[in-house]
């Protein structure tokens, strides 16, 4: 195989045999998808709004099959029940035990969860080393230490801290609990505990839980509002207030909404951290959900205990399971009142993904659009979104002198050969080496990113897909390529960069153009920062594991999908597949070789002309749009590059044009 010289553009390509020739004439593909998403697991539906759904957790019951199974398919959050707690943590004075709690963090991390810290600061479950202690110096250099040293050991892989729990007396009073804190330090402990948190670790999220505190007329509630206002008029820091929501069979107080609302307007998140009402009345279950729905900053909802044998209230039965593990019926009240569908409808749409496929590919769909500073050879390596009534699509644009990007929208594919290309290098982005974008939502931020590759990996930020001229400058997410890449790149390059993120971490893909796919990790709270630990993921030989690589979260189902573009023998670009569990997990190869492959010419029918041999780099039409990437489970579509097959010479001023492929063996 002769390679091509390169200009600019850091990427291989294999010789075409003669020159261009005019491409066929355009098709039209009209087939919108479907971008409500409806979830069939708890934890699926509450991603889609950014929110989580989680359920508090013992560690010595994570080896049991049934508890494990319906955690780890049901909750994208956790929270240790009992483990992070201070006489399991630190039972005596400076004695640290993480054991229990680096299990569930453990198990957390391995299955995309994310991790609340419960509980730093509380007078029950306090060692008697604690409560015995007489001096004001003595006890605030004691809470300051527990504190530190707890957060230190977590940091980076808590979301949430409850930083103090129940700090408020029950009853009409409004007053503080008299504990041992209360009563050696006065009020100003809870602010020194908020302040000693934040400098521990200033990533995560503080927050203030109590119980009978959903009531907005209630003095308890009351209370903890005037608490938190003054916090944010000083500036202490304190993040969000959590809402335990211990009810009775009744369920939520009529004013529950308001108070969440009410206390969001301070500036906080809300969440309901200790969910269960006793009976498990499908509509108080519904009621409740909806009203954390209803505000905005209600950032997500954790049960306490997964069924109810595992609850504090068992003989109550407060939970979505009953003891054997099933579904009860206030379990799909909540799923429905999240927008989800139970898994009885969805059963066809969340079959697992084949393992071969078929396609259909439309005819051209989008060319270059050259103006007097633009002369564009090629529109290739399509990014998409369906979003507001629009798709919106961002490209690279390649020509002899080099790179950059194309921003055009429309309502149909129909319109897309008219619609109109902006070029993103006249806003801040600029000019220079631009290449290979990714576009979605970051649901925790409100904010939409676009990755692409300057060399490093890099992104822009808008709060507005819509408006080209919205994008900040170029950001790197690393210093410079990491050390594992420069020791496998060989003679390959750094390029096609991809962010996916689970409920709470974020991973940035990469390849080198040399057989290897190396994969980079955050938290979600410190997205965009904070990318460490970079692995191979994946490799193979050179052209068998090349470039382009795309990861997607299965709709309704546990599963991940990675596409790699590959160089087959014919010297043809396709796609092979593989399929995970988890986004860190090892992969399976689902269709990966060329007589199997994902997407290749030989699985591909042209009934507009075939007008390209080469499958090559584009992206799923998803179902969603934010950071999961979450793709249908059939019915699939991919946007992607394709060229005239007798075209050749200078890589790139190859005249790449853009298709979509639509599944034709779906079995739904």
């Amino acid at each position: 195989m002769t390679l091509l010289t390169r200009i600019r553009r850091p990427r291989a390509a294999l010789l075409g045999l003669v020159a261009a020739t005019a491409l066929v004439a355009t098709g039209t593909a009209t087939a919108v998808p479907d971008v409500t998403i409806k979830a069939s697991t708890l934890g699926a539906q509450a991603a889609q709004s950014g929110r989580y759904f989680g359920a508090a957790v013992a560690a010595g019951k994570l080896g049991t099959s049934a508890y494990a199974t319906i955690l780890d398919r049901e909750f994208n959050s956790v929270t240790p029940e009992n483990e992070m707690k201070w006489d399991t943590i630190e039972p005596s004075r400076g004695s640290f035990n993480y054991g229990p709690a680096d299990q569930i963090a453990s198990h957390a991390s391995a299955h995309g969860q994310r991790l609340r810290g419960h509980t730093l600061v509380w007078h029950s479950q306090l060692p008697s080393w604690v409560g015995s202690i007489t001096s004001s110096a003595t006890l605030s250099s004691v809470m300051n230490n527990h504190i530190t040293q707890v957060m230190s050991h977590y940091k980076g892989r808590i979301y949430a801290w409850d930083v103090v729990n129940e700090a408020f007396a029950d009853g009409t009073s409004g007053a503080r609990r008299a504990t041992v804190f209360q009563n050696v330090l006065g009020n100003g402990y809870i602010e020194q505990a908020f302040r000693t948190a934040r400098s521990a670790d200033p990533a995560a999220k503080l927050c203030y839980n109590d119980y009978n505190i959903e009531d907005w007329s209630a003095a308890k509630t009351q209370a903890v509002y005037r608490m938190v206002q003054d916090f944010k008029a000083r500036g202490v820091p304190i993040d969000c207030v959590g809402f335990q929501a211990h009810f009775g069979s009744a369920g939520p107080p009529s004013s529950f909404q308001t108070t969440l609302s009410n206390f969001a307007a301070l500036g906080v998140d809300v969440q309901i951290t200790e969910l269960d009402i006793a009976t498990a009345p499908a509509t108080a279950y519904a009621n409740t959900v909806r009203a954390c729905l209803n505000v905005s900053r209600c950032t997500g909802i954790t049960v306490w205990g997964i069924r109810d044998i595992d609850s504090w209230r068992a003989s109550q039965t407060p939970l979505l399971f009953d003891g054997n593990g099933n579904k009860k019926a206030a379990y799909n009240a909540v799923l429905t009142a999240m927008g989800g569908t139970p898994a009885a409808a969805v059963a066809r749409s969340a079959a697992a993904l084949p393992g071969s496929y078929s396609w259909s590919s439309s005819g051209v769909l989008m060319s270059p659009k050259s103006d007097s500073t633009h002369s564009i050879a090629g529109l290739k390596d399509p990014s998409v979104v369906y979003y507001n009534g629009k798709y919106h699509v961002f490209a690279s644009v390649a020509s002899s002198a080099g790179y950059s990007l194309v921003y055009l929208s429309f309502t149909d594919w129909s319109q897309a050969s008219s619609a109109t290309h902006y070029y993103l290098d006249r806003g801040a982005i600029g000019t220079g080496y631009r290449a290979a974008p990714q576009v979605f939502y970051f649901a925790p931020q409100n904010t939409w990113y676009l990755v692409y590759q300057t060399g490093n990996a890099s992104f822009s930020t808008n709060t507005d897909i819509s408006n080209p001229n919205g994008w900040s400058a170029p950001r790197n997410f690393y210093s410079a390529m990491p050390d594992i890449i420069k020791q496998n790149i060989g003679s390959g390059y750094w390029v096609d960069m991809w962010v996916i993120c689970d409920s709470a971490n974020c991973y940035l893909f990469s390849s080198d153009d040399n057989g290897h796919l190396y994969r980079s990790q955050t938290t979600l709270a410190q997205f965009p920062n904070g990318f460490t630990n970079t692995v191979i993921a994946a490799q193979d030989s050179k052209y068998a594991l090349f470039e382009a690589a795309n990861v997607y979260k299965v709709q309704g189902s546990n599963q991940y999908l990675l596409l790699v573009e590959a160089i087959g023998s014919d010297g043809r670009r396709y796609f092979r597949s593989w399929t995970s569990s988890s986004i860190a997990g090892s992969w399976t190869q689902l269709a990966a070789s060329e007589s199997n492959p994902f997407a290749r010419a030989n699985n591909v029918t042209f009934p507009a002309g075939s007008w390209t041999k080469d499958i090559s780099h584009g992206e799923m039409i998803r179902a969603g749009y934010d950071q999961t990437l979450t793709i249908p489970a059939c019915k699939l579509q991919y946007l992607y590059q394709g060229k005239d097959p007798g075209a050749g010479g200078d890589y790139n001023t190859l005249p790449w044009r853009l298709g979509l492929l639509t599944q034709t063996n779906s079995a739904c």
